[in-house]
């Protein structure tokens, strides 16, 4: 029997196999990876179950290769790994100027990987409606100007006071497999629970004492759509951290300098201060964002910090 895991507890998983749901649970051998991961079955997986006796529960016994998935730094063990989300067509990062604040060094590891298989990334602006002032004008016009010239969407959306996201998100959403991603309070479980009104997540309010956001999502879950696809909700991203990265193969996750490759004077060029740098003359010219070339810098220098 084959399904797609659409939930995982830690120990458990819920597996659906065409319209049955089944609570599956992991063989030992699997729970050794060379990998590192602190989760060896991520929701979006599809795998094998052997029913056991009681014929209402199951052992995961095979887990299919991934098309590709979407992975960050364990936060609670290093050296591990833990995959977000697995087998996708896109990914939707919701991000907010405030309450809480998301930093664009943290929108371009999340690009980073999500460039590494090549997923498609969306960019969703949440809390439009506490978006008022020349910063807050200045901030949405960078989002703007930064990124959809690098081939990625940008949406504004105000979860809370938009009635029509339904209709606003099912060209972008029918039929595919999308993540949705983000810190903590950035909005998620609202925008979820408009997009799939039976998803019932539960929703909190902002920690003003933190400024962020309290958990609402505890486990990965995969929620379908009634147009077609599915949405897999995360819990709250408070940090992310790619995984080690050659130091020449970084920029191959940043399109404006992959637009480059090869033209450097030196192949093993990782763009700093080697002469003949044409992505350094690019930035210095306008064709590369300061900005991006700065967060290239600090995931550089932090990989280096770990090695």
């Amino acid at each position: 029997m084959e399904g797609r895991v659409i939930k995982s507890t830690g120990s458990w998983y819920v597996v659906k196999c065409d319209q049955k749901y089944i609570s599956a649970r992991l063989k030992g051998k699997f729970k050794q990876s060379e990998l590192k991961l602190t989760n060896p079955i991520a929701v979006g997986d599809w795998v094998t179950l052997d029913l056991e006796q009681n014929q209402e529960t199951a052992v995961i016994s095979d887990i299919h290769p991934r098309e590709n998935y979407v992975i960050r730094k364990s936060t609670r063990k290093q050296h591990f790994s833990h995959i977000i989300a697995s087998n996708l067509d896109q990914a939707i990062l919701v991000i907010t100027m405030k309450n809480p604040r998301t930093s664009m060094g943290f929108i371009d590891r999340f690009l980073v990987s999500t460039e590494s298989f090549r997923i498609p990334a969306i960019l969703v602006v949440n809390k439009t409606d506490l978006l008022d002032g020349p910063k807050a004008e200045e901030w949405l016009q960078d989002i703007h100007e930064i990124y959809e010239p690098l081939g990625y969407q940008v949406l504004e959306v105000s979860a809370l006071q938009e009635d029509d996201l339904h209709e606003k998100f099912q060209t972008l959403l029918q039929d595919k497999s999308t993540l949705i991603a983000g810190h903590s309070g950035v909005g998620k479980s609202t925008l979820l629970n408009k997009l799939v009104p039976d998803a019932e997540q539960s929703t909190k309010e902002i920690s003003s004492f933190s400024d962020k956001g309290v958990h609402t999502t505890t486990f990965a879950e995969l929620f379908s759509l009634s147009y077609g696809g599915d949405l897999i909700d995360t819990p709250g991203i408070k940090e992310f951290g790619i995984l080690d990265v050659e130091d020449v193969e970084l920029s191959h996750y940043f399109p404006e300098m992959r637009n480059y490759l090869g033209q450097c004077k030196y192949n093993n060029c990782q763009h700093l201060h080697e002469p003949g740098c044409v992505v350094r003359e690019k930035v210095e010219a306008g064709y590369i964002h300061p900005y991006r070339y700065h967060s290239y810098l600090n995931i550089l220098n932090e990989e280096d910090s770990h090695r």
